[in-house]
């Protein structure tokens, strides 16, 4: 054991026969120690070395008997970081270091995957991540700490410290992909499993230190940004023709910049197309960092005193630990504007400082992706100076018009996720008065992908409420989710207060939406009288269990008609003068709210509304006689009395003010999530039969096909969002 192999001579068609050789030999029972010279040899393969997929796989096999015994594994990822270790000390990029590296860091991706698919138990002893105590180690060689540490650290250094550049990207992209592969273990546990499941790799990336943290979150964001292309030069690696089969067969789709190996073992050659693979791999690994949440278990002993013979329990608590890469991205700072100038307190320690105006723009030119937004998201929810950012630019639209196309569009196209996460910025943004002030005061000339109606001229915040109301609508018909509903609704009345010259199209879908609820309401009302009474004859268990389900959605509709009442009087009772279109549209459409004039729950507000209809109503009989009443005329009379308005007889309510609030366990929703989007769009692929997070994408493919996707879709998500609440801010 530590010999060298002796290895067929090197010479042109038999560099072949050289590699499979050596990869044969990696995978074979014989244990090679960390100095001896065959792992130089089987690194230095050319990269172009090729080798059959069926042969891969049979390799893969192999490797997992033997990986025990030899640990070479383990010893695949001490040089691997050894090699990065020497590239960050080196200034040729183009040197056999580079070469090794990339090539150390592929092997390792294929071989790991394999056995993260395949490992039987739930710690995933079958890695064997460390050596032999027998085994002998080059002088002055330390292995103080665990290899998935080592590793991570020398991982995370290369990747934060190196910039991308044409002699790097390979590596920087291999380093990307061999980290999905090193946190895919998150993808056999089971959501809300608590500590049972090891994930060693994510573990220590976690626990390495802030700096080093904040160095890897600040080039996975600038990678993002730049979104480099493939360089000329990577693109014979990466990609293939596909007319030669090799040991590094590469896929020759732009979506994945994976190898092709049996059974779709690192991705999948149907993927999405990509023009920045280095950017969609830098957005999924930055966001399955953020969002991984490690289970913690503690003891907490409880003693029974109530007798002589005190019995001593132990209760068990399951929490989680801090995230470094989640609090590195809450606290990054914007590179063109310090803080501390205006405050005078500096931040202590390491930060990661970034271009908020590049992220912005970026993040406005894709936000129809699923990442794109979940990042937004991230930021808003977590950032307090990049929400700042977003609230003071005045070009919002760049940021709100791809969300609201993307909402416009839901129904035919977009995921259910996609609706929530989006809906959920808007809520966050409507948080603050002057976003909801801003959004009024910029005209949008045309909007040429809404096709219902020509929207010439209309401020962006008329468009947000006409996009809000058409969610509502179609949630209404369709999919009937009570947390998407509460959420627009939601939005809708922070925005009401600091409504300004509202469209006649806003003003009119508004007063629509009153009527379609109110018809909602009204049926379901019937509904549920004609049930008490015949439970009340004939007494069945059955009735009266359907009489509770139509009380529980009584009370839910009744709740939506009083919200939307909220946000008339709103309008009405605080920017009235500013909005003689609302004003008109319930003079329109007054008799909807003729039933509810004297109903106990909502007779306060419809007061208000006749109050405003009084007012008008009398003024315009005033002046009827025998004039004719154009549309335009009464426009025009409605703005002239506008002026006289003063709100007398008004009732005043607390002004409504919804904020959005995450739970305390949020990664049970956004890790699965996470991974679906790597699964979608990064090209990574994993054995069906092997995930736990979520339905396997075979399952959910025929979900679809069966015509049976959305509604599972839906129902899981009312479950998955139940800890993410809308809170009302009295």
């Amino acid at each position: 054991m530590g010999g060298v192999p002796s290895t067929p001579r090197n010479t042109g068609s038999d560099e072949i026969s050289v590699a499979e050789y050596l990869i044969a030999t990696f995978v074979g029972e014989k244990s090679f120690p960390l100095a001896s010279d065959f792992w130089n040899k089987l690194l230095e393969l050319p990269l172009s070395s090729r080798w059959p997929s069926e042969r891969v796989h049979q390799a893969c096999e192999l490797f997992a008997q033997s990986n025990g015994y030899t640990r070479h594994l383990a010893k695949l990822l001490i040089h691997l970081s050894w090699c990065l270790q020497e590239l960050l000390q080196a200034s040729d990029a183009q040197s056999s270091i580079y070469k090794k590296a990339v090539n150390a860091t592929y092997i390792s991706s294929v071989f790991l995957k394999h056995l993260i698919e395949n490992g039987k138990s739930d710690s995933l002893e079958e890695l064997h991540l460390s050596l032999d105590e027998s085994e002998p180690v080059p002088h002055g060689f330390v292995m103080d700490q665990d290899i998935q540490n080592f590793v991570m650290h020398s991982v995370l250094s290369f990747i934060g410290s190196t910039k991308v550049s044409p002699n790097s990207y390979v590596l920087h992209q291999e380093l990307l992909n061999f980290m999905l592969v090193t946190m895919s273990t998150q993808l056999r546990s089971v959501p809300s499993s608590g500590p049972r499941y090891a994930n060693p790799f994510i573990d220590a990336a976690m626990a390495q230190e802030k700096s080093l943290v904040c160095l890897a979150v600040r080039r996975l964001l600038l990678n993002y940004i730049s979104r480099h292309g493939t360089p000329p030069n990577a693109k014979p690696y990466l990609y293939s023709d596909g007319d030669s089969a090799g040991i590094l067969e590469r896929v020759g789709s732009a979506a994945a910049t994976f190898v092709l190996l049996p059974l779709n073992y690192l991705v999948k050659s149907s993927g999405d197309g990509s023009k920045s693979p280095l950017a969609e791999c830098s957005l999924h690994v930055l966001l399955i960092l953020t969002n991984y949440h490690k289970a913690v278990m503690s003891d907490e002993s409880m003693t029974d005193k109530s007798d002589d013979s005190a019995t001593s329990e132990s209760k068990v608590h399951v929490f989680s630990s801090g995230n470094t890469f989640s609090k590195a991205l809450g606290n990054a700072r914007d590179v063109e504007f310090d803080r501390s100038d205006v405050e005078g307190n500096a931040y202590p320690g390491p930060d990661v400082r970034i271009p908020f105006a590049s992220l912005f723009d970026t993040l406005g030119m894709n936000l129809a992706d699923e990442g794109a937004v979940l990042l937004l998201y991230s930021l808003l929810q977590g950032n307090s100076d990049f929400k700042e950012y977003v609230l003071v630019r005045t070009d919002l639209d760049t940021m709100l018009m791809p969300i609201l196309e993307t909402l416009y569009n839901a129904s035919r196209r977009t995921s259910s996720n996609q609706i929530y996460m989006m809906l959920i910025v808007l809520l966050i943004l409507s948080q603050d008065s002057s976003f909801n002030s801003s959004v009024h005061k910029m005209i949008l000339p045309n909007v040429p992908w809404y096709k219902e109606h020509l929207l010439h001229q209309t401020s962006l915040g008329s468009l947000m409420v006409i996009i809000l109301i058409r969610t509502v609508q179609h949630n209404l018909s369709k999919l009937r989710d009570v947390y998407l509903q509460t959420t627009c609704l939601a939005t809708l009345a922070n925005m009401a207060p600091h409504a300004h010259h509202l469209s006649a199209y806003a003003s009119q879908r508004l007063v629509s939406l009153f009527y379609m609820l109110s018809r909602k309401y009204n049926k379901l009302s019937d509904l549920t009288g004609e049930k008490l009474q015949s439970i009340k004859i004939s007494m069945s268990e059955e009735d009266n269990g359907v009489s509770e389900d139509l009380a529980a959605e009584l009370q839910i509709f009744t709740d939506f008609l009083r919200l939307v009442l909220d946000i008339l009087n709103a309008i009405l009772t605080y920017a009235l003068p500013r909005n003689p279109e609302i004003v008109y549209a319930v003079m329109h459409r007054q008799e909807v709210f003729q039933p509810f004039k004297n109903h106990p729950r909502f007779h306060e507000l419809v007061e208000n509304i006749y109050t405003v209809l009084d007012f008008f109503n009398s003024r315009m009989d005033s002046e009827r006689s025998d004039r004719e009443w154009s549309v335009q005329k009464v426009l025009q009379f409605i703005i002239n009395n506008c002026r006289s308005w003063r709100g007398e007889g008004m009732k005043m309510f607390t002004q409504l003010h919804f904020s959005y609030e995450q739970e305390s366990h949020p990664e049970e929703f956004f890790i699965p999530y996470v991974w679906q989007l790597a699964f979608s769009r990064s090209g990574f692929s994993f054995n069906p039969d092997a995930i736990n997070l979520f339905p396997a994408p075979h399952q959910v493919e025929k979900q679809t096909e069966d015509g049976r996707g959305e509604e599972v879709d839906v129902k899981e998500k009312v479950q998955e969002l139940s800890e993410q609440r809308i809170v009302f801010d009295p």
